[in-house]
């Protein structure tokens, strides 16, 4: 059974429990996009590109093609099954300054699918229920 909630579009706060799950490069420079609402708004922490920070947690997009992304995915998606408490609110992953499409990133995201903790945008759970 996959968990069919999804990522709200835009995401303007966050309950306590909830963390926002953006695309960052390795240096922590949260200059635009995802990255920059999640500076500005939810406690990520300049410098600092990989894992939880505040009410955020970074996955690199900007290093190179899909697969350099894939460790970080496996690592976030292992982090969130131990944190049942915390609700993973992902966001378009790479999707945006990065360059990459969604057809691109949501596979690397179907082991998410049954994790009930992750919620992951719309257009993700699309291509993966294909």
């Amino acid at each position: 059974m996959y968990n069919r909630n999804c990522t709200p579009d835009r995401i303007k706060e966050l309950k306590s429990n909830e963390i926002f799950v953006f695309g960052s490069n390795l240096r922590g420079a949260h200059g635009g996009g995802a990255a920059r609402q999640a500076y500005n708004h939810f406690g990520a922490v300049w410098g600092v590109g990989v894992g939880l920070q505040g009410q955020t947690y970074a996955i690199p997009t900007m290093q190179g093609g899909v697969e350099t992304i894939v460790p970080y995915v496996d690592e976030f998606i292992e982090f969130a099954k131990n944190r049942p408490e915390l609700t993973f609110l992902v966001t378009r992953i790479g999707c945006g300054i990065a360059g990459f499409r969604d057809e691109e990133i949501a596979p690397l995201f179907a082991a998410a699918m049954t994790v009930e903790n992750i919620l992951l945008p719309r257009t993700f759970v699309l291509i993966l229920d294909k």
